[in-house]
């Protein structure tokens, strides 16, 4: 996969320069890791007359194929057919834009501290692509996309290429018959600035290729707004380009729309996109959909766990990952592990988590387990905090002092954080029936003195101190919705405190004893295994 950017001068503005608005000296070449291969930076000619920079990428196809499969996340459709013998690793696409974005950084924001004057303006380049694909509208597409301005008679201050030279490749030059290939030989003559030029290519080649090597998501919406700063708002393909650039996902390509249009009105009439988006007045009172306690109880469990320090933290009885997902958010959380004895509980977690499209980072940050809370188990230990959200009212009364073992005597975390609800709150709604339960799966609800007498039990006995918090609005009569206890272990650790401790409930326990509401019980998967990226494809 090939670039060349080449520019001319005079002894008065040598062509050199180059060098310094790229950032990269034209006497050494360079080498640049990527995630899919690797990226070289050299100068073929470098003179005061020309000056020409190459950037030349090597993709590792079993790399790519690794790191993301089918279509959407390993390039290309075709890819999928084809795993290993593919267009990727020479025709110019997502692959060569991310490159460009990741060794040319600072020349793309147009940033250049040796230079500013210079960087602010337009050169006379010659951009040259050997092999760019152009998917769904050949060579015409091409010109149609780099030179809008020049045809379309408009643009305002749109780059303007005064030349787009795009010369369809043969598929096969012994056989002329066979005809012409998607890829065109590009080459774009023109004075702009050499920013401007960058981000017009690190839009527009995934565009042309119509296909993207990772996973899009929300925040590609402000990069393709980023890049496209003072031209793309005025394009006549503003919609082709938004939507291929967005993989076609209608949510995001209606978000860049209506930001666009923001963009475009606030240019025709010569003030900030923010003066022309006042239709909500932010000092006036606005009627706010109220939070969900599900959303203040996970809130209220981060609050806790950041002022614990916890850095590795366990969710115990996960059940569909809405905590771990919230957690992954969250750089501080190192090591996050989500627990369930539902298999197809954390199959659906997987999804939520889109476990298959997360980088190398983001995935060794989490894991999903099965194993039942009723049973010590190894892999539970050392970690800073564990989290029973909303858990302990799924469990017979008999049962609980397995769990309180398993937990607070086995794994022994720094910090243990338990919500459960306060059922005295329970006439508060409206809809639950005098005596009902909130879910039909509780095997009980506590009152306030229930709840803190069984914490206070358990922390004394396994060498913990306690104390307590309202989740929910916080009634003066029947008090909050959903109340939560934060254990600490004491200074002065009585690790021996409880041990052999153990009741009957310890043998008998049933490992698909359900742990979490949102949870569905699958009692055909009792072995422990490890859920992975497969099992949730």
């Amino acid at each position: 996969m090939f670039l060349t950017i080449s520019t001319t001068g005079t002894h008065e503005r040598p062509a050199t320069d180059l060098g310094f608005l790229l950032h990269k000296h034209p006497d050494h070449a360079q080498t640049f890791s990527t995630s899919h291969g690797t990226a070289h930076v050299l100068y073929p000619e470098a003179s005061v007359e020309r000056c020409t920079a190459a950037l030349l990428l090597e993709v590792d196809p079993v790399a790519l194929v690794r790191r993301g499969k089918g279509k959407g996340r390993g390039g290309a459709p075709d890819s999928a057919l084809a795993q290993y013998v593919n267009d990727r690793p020479y025709a110019a696409s997502s692959l060569l834009a991310v490159a460009l974005a990741t060794v040319f950084k600072s020349a793309l924001r147009g940033a250049c501290k040796a230079m500013p004057e210079r960087a602010a303006e337009p050169l006379p380049l010659r951009i040259e692509i050997p092999a760019l694909p152009a998917r769904g509208g050949g060579a015409e597409l091409v010109r149609k996309l780099f030179r809008p301005a020049v045809e379309g008679g408009g643009g305002g201050g749109a780059p303007r290429w005064d030349t787009v030279e795009a010369e369809p490749v043969a598929l096969d030059t012994a056989f002329p018959e066979w005809g012409d290939s998607r890829y065109v030989r590009l080459v774009l003559e023109g004075e702009m600035r050499l920013a401007d030029a960058l981000n017009q290519l690190y839009v527009l080649l995934p565009v042309l290729d119509d296909a993207k090597h990772y996973w899009v998501a929300p925040d590609e919406v402000d990069k393709l707004l980023r890049a496209g700063d003072g031209w793309l708002a005025e394009h006549p393909e503003q919609k082709l380009i938004t939507s291929r650039y967005l993989s076609r996902r209608w949510s995001l390509t209606r978000e860049a729309m209506e930001r666009l249009e923001l963009v475009r009105l606030a240019e025709s009439e010569g003030v900030d996109v923010d003066e022309v988006d006042n239709a909500v007045d932010e000092t006036t009172d606005t009627d706010e959909r109220p939070v969900p306690l599900a959303e203040q109880r996970r809130e209220a469990i981060l609050a806790a766990l950041r002022s614990a320090d916890a850095a590795r933290v366990l969710d115990l009885g996960c059940g569909q990952g809405q905590l771990v997902q919230a957690l992954l958010k969250d750089v501080r959380f190192t090591d996050i592990v989500g627990v369930d004895v539902s298999v197809r509980a954390l199959t659906i977690a997987g999804r939520r988590l889109r476990l298959e499209r997360l980088g190398e980072r983001q995935a060794g940050r989490v894991k999903l387990i099965q194993g039942s809370l009723a049973y010590t188990d190894k892999r539970l230990t050392g970690y800073d905090a564990a989290v029973l959200s909303e858990v302990i009212e799924h469990l017979d009364l008999p049962r609980l002092p397995a769990l309180e073992y398993a937990v607070f005597g086995s794994a022994r975390p720094r910090t243990v954080i338990v919500t459960t609800p306060n059922v005295e709150y329970n006439v508060r709604w409206e809809t639950l029936p005098a005596g009902h339960v909130r879910h039909g799966d509780h095997r009980f609800e506590w009152t306030r003195k229930e709840f803190r007498d069984w914490a206070a039990g358990v922390a004394e006995q396994y060498g913990y101190t306690v104390e307590f918090s309202p989740v929910g609005p916080d009634d003066p009569e029947v008090g909050p919705p959903t109340q939560m206890a934060v254990f600490s272990q004491e200074t002065n650790d009585t690790r021996t405190a409880g041990r052999g401790v153990r009741t009957d409930a310890d043998d008998k326990t049933d490992p698909d004893d359900k742990t979490d509401s949102d949870r569905t019980t699958d009692h055909d998967s009792r072995n422990t295994r490890t859920i992975t990226k497969e099992d949730t494809a």
